[in-house]
């Protein structure tokens, strides 16, 4: 009933069990009740709220006397102790929670099971369940804090305020947090496009495309051992594909510099000697003798005399029968 509720004021039948708690077993005795019913309408119609003269609340007031004659005990302390055994373990829909707690609480109070009454107790709930997120917060402290409350949507501002960080702060851990999100979407995305292929191929495509191995575990669903073999498993067709580049590079190597000494015929031998004398006519620049040589198809072995030790060219002529 909105008379019963007011901005900024707790809800008129928290505030009655709240009066309730403050008075004695005695006071609820026959002889002592309507005396102590008056004296609780009597603070309750100071906090704006009209029981003294509302015949509707009077009589809720009264309902709420008999119930805590009969049980002994306040209803606060029935309610504060269920609240207080909540952990963020066992807090799974607030609204359900809050149903269950007021179907148990119930059992000795009827009060809690009235329909206008539930809105309050989720509304508890809710405020245990961020109190609970608060505390964990405050207690991971730092950075792993600030991640905790973004990742429960706490508000920027709210978030700042609780941690006592500059937004500048806050803006680091969630351009932080933003990027980790944006990476594991990306990594989604790249799982999604090799969904048919085998577990060892797509780790390798995650690999290929730089996903972190936590994520690999995290979003595929594979162990760290599998991710290992792969690894391993590329590292030999790396050294396999190296190995056969150098191997071609080589090759092409001992093409470009042509046949050694031992390899040439005496007749090409001299041709290729009597070429290089041309060159050497033009230049003694060894950059040029060599650009020239290689232009010529003169293998590397005469070349390198040409430019080392040129007088050695005769020798070898000669042996050529030159």
């Amino acid at each position: 009933m909105a008379e019963n509720r007011k901005e900024g004021i707790e809800p008129l039948w928290i505030l009655m069990e709240k009066q309730i708690a403050e008075y004695n077993d005695e006071n609820f005795s026959e002889s002592s009740s309507l005396g102590t019913a008056k004296e609780i309408a009597a603070a309750l119609d100071e906090t704006g709220y009209n029981v003294s003269k509302s015949g509707g609340n009077w009589l809720r007031l009264k309902a709420a006397l008999k119930a805590r004659s009969k049980v002994g005990r306040p209803f606060m302390q029935d309610l504060d102790k269920s609240i207080s055994e909540l952990t963020l373990d066992n807090i799974t829909d607030t609204y359900f929670d809050a149903m269950k707690i007021a179907s148990d609480l119930g059992k000795d109070w009827p009060s809690a099971l009235a329909s206008e009454n539930r809105p309050d107790f989720e509304k508890m709930i809710t405020d245990k369940k961020t109190g609970l997120m608060i505390a964990k917060a405050k207690e991971l402290g730092g950075e792993e804090g600030i991640r905790y409350l973004i990742a429960k949507e706490f508000e920027p501002a709210e978030i700042v305020n609780l941690m006592g960080i500059s937004e500048d702060e806050y803006k680091s851990v969630k351009d932080k947090v933003d990027a980790e999100i944006a990476e594991k979407a990306r990594v989604k995305e790249l799982l999604g496009k090799v969904s048919d292929k085998s577990q060892d191929e797509k780790i390798k495509y995650l690999i290929n495309n730089n996903a972190a191995d936590e994520l690999i575990i995290a979003l595929g669903g594979f162990d760290q051992s599998a991710i290992d073999g792969v690894k391993k498993a590329m590292e030999e067709e790396l050294a396999e594909k190296k190995r056969l580049e150098e191997e071609a590079a080589a090759k092409k190597a001992a093409e470009a510099a042509g046949p050694s000494l031992d390899q040439i015929e005496p007749d090409q031998m001299l041709e290729y000697i009597e070429g290089i004398r041309e060159i050497l006519y033009f230049s003694d620049q060894e950059k040029d003798i060599r650009i020239m040589c290689e232009q010529s198809k003169i293998p590397k072995a005469l070349v390198d005399i040409a430019v080392s030790d040129p007088d050695k060219l005769d020798e070898l002529e000669e042996q050529a029968g030159g």
